[in-house]
């Protein structure tokens, strides 16, 4: 796919995916949404790691209101159903760890995106909104369900009630996101995150997402078993073996992702 509103670059196994419509704060409409379901779908095919950033100083800023949204008229289940949930569905199901690198605003499903990537990153000056009861709607593209079990219930109810602003030292805070860095040292922080999740052992990052994944649903018994089953999976892993050899002949580990 040749890709107009995002940009995709990988090196040393980190691919690198920005939104690129900073005219409107990297707003999504049917296209951005198609084409960043189809890049974070073939990441794993060139990369280790996935970060997704914005560009132009925001994040992302939600559905663009301007790409076919007309109040009463709009068919809102369709496009959340054909557009919105494959994309949450690609990020949040990728098997290979994915980041995202907030700089700027995180508003509505821009919020969301980022919420269901498996770290998520801002500078002290982003901010983190849900404003849709601001124009009549509720929290949509997995907001209901990422904002309560990160969070809280109080506090996702009150956040999206009111429509209040969480700058990204509270939101770290609060358990929202991991971390909340220095805007003049953001970039290479979340750099080396990545480069440092590029080198370490992908098949065991897939695994350990799949079993904290699971682990809202599940009893004791039923994650134990889990985890029991996903550890021998592990530990039949290229990448095990050379752990377990760096440790004894005390060296760092050079892991294939495999």
């Amino acid at each position: 796919m040749h890709y107009e509103t995002i940009t995709v670059n990988v090196r040393d196994d980190v691919a690198v995916l920005t939104l690129n419509r900073p005219d409107v704060r990297n707003a999504l409409n049917t296209q951005m949404r198609a084409e960043i379901t189809h890049a974070v779908r073939e990441a794993p095919k060139s990369a280790r790691v996935l970060v997704i950033t914005g560009a132009g100083g925001a994040f992302c800023s939600g559905q663009d209101l301007g790409d076919g949204v007309n109040a009463g008229t709009a068919d809102l289940e369709r496009t959340l159903r054909d557009e919105y949930e494959p994309m949450m569905y690609a990020i949040h199901d990728c098997p290979i760890p994915t980041i995202a690198a907030v700089g700027g605003a995180a508003a509505g499903a821009g919020a969301s995106l980022a919420l269901a990537c498996d770290v998520t990153i801002a500078t002290e000056s982003a901010i983190f909104l849900q404003a849709f009861s601001r124009i009549g709607l509720i929290p949509d593209a997995g907001g209901t369900y990422f904002l309560p079990r990160q969070i809280g219930l109080a506090r996702a109810i009150g956040a999206t009630l009111f429509a209040d602003e969480i700058p990204a030292n509270k939101a770290a805070q609060w358990g929202m996101i991991y971390e909340s860095i220095e805007d003049d040292k953001f970039a290479s922080h979340w750099m080396a995150r990545a480069q440092y999740l590029a080198s370490g052992p992908t098949v065991t990052y897939r695994h350990l997402k799949e079993a904290m994944h699971a682990s809202y649903d599940n009893t004791l018994k039923q994650q134990m078993g889990l985890e029991a089953k996903l550890q021998n999976a592990c530990g039949q892993t290229r990448d095990f073996k050379e752990g377990v050899m760096a440790f004894l002949d005390k060296r760092k580990p050079v892991y294939e992702g495999r």
